[in-house]
């Protein structure tokens, strides 16, 4: 019988003692209180874990992960996430993470019919269709579908700044969203320069006036 996952939890419990032994109280801290300054709307890709690309611990960033990290605007589980993130949490920033060589990307630049995921990619569809000005000129596909994940990204931090749940936290604080890409070739986190802050940064269409 296969066993593999037995490795887990056989390396579950060494980290957790690893950890004791470097801080007694580690584990009593983090069971009593979680205050992360940071959301991550990163992809599902197994190689694209938040707190190790970062360095950072457990309780420091609050994680929702899904295909191509998308913000879609009818996705409950997502808008879940972010309510409790900005409105209890209190996070001051949102990092929307995707990654060069994305898979869901990939797929999306097709025509094959991959069942139920077709739904999901139709989104990523949308934002090629929207630029397909620019990534038609590029030839290479491999380049082509990189530049397509940071198309993404982008219009996914424009998505969050569409919603309500953002804008009524910049009423009353700072709240800062980010675009990154993570290059699964190198380990390093690529910084769009999308970064908005305010709902002057929005096309009018998308503020709401009565929040």
């Amino acid at each position: 019988m296969e066993k593999s996952y037995l490795r887990l939890l056989e390396n579950n419990a060494r980290w957790a003692a690893e950890r004791l032994d470097m801080d007694p109280d580690y584990f009593k801290r983090l069971a009593n209180q979680q205050k992360p300054e940071f959301l991550w709307v990163g992809c599902s890709d197994s190689r694209v874990p938040a707190n190790e690309i970062t360095g950072t611990d457990p309780g420091e960033i609050f994680v929702h992960r899904n295909i191509a990290n998308m913000v879609v605007h009818t996705d409950l589980n997502f808008l879940s996430v972010l309510q409790y993130a900005v409105d209890v949490l209190h996070v001051k920033h949102i990092i929307v993470c995707g990654h060069y060589n994305c898979g869901g990307v990939f797929a999306a630049m097709g025509n094959s019919d991959t069942g139920l995921v077709n739904k999901w990619l139709r989104n990523i569809k949308e934002v090629y269709e929207k630029h397909h000005a620019e990534l038609e000129k590029m030839e290479d596909m491999r380049a082509r579908a990189n530049r397509l994940v940071e198309l993404n990204v982008v219009e996914q931090v424009r998505n969050l700044a569409k919603t309500s749940i953002v804008q009524k936290a910049w009423l009353n604080r700072s709240l800062k969203i980010h675009g990154w890409v993570y290059g699964l070739d190198n380990g390093r986190v690529h910084d769009l320069n999308v970064m908005m802050h305010e709902i002057d940064d929005l096309e009018p269409i998308f503020r709401y006036d009565n929040l």
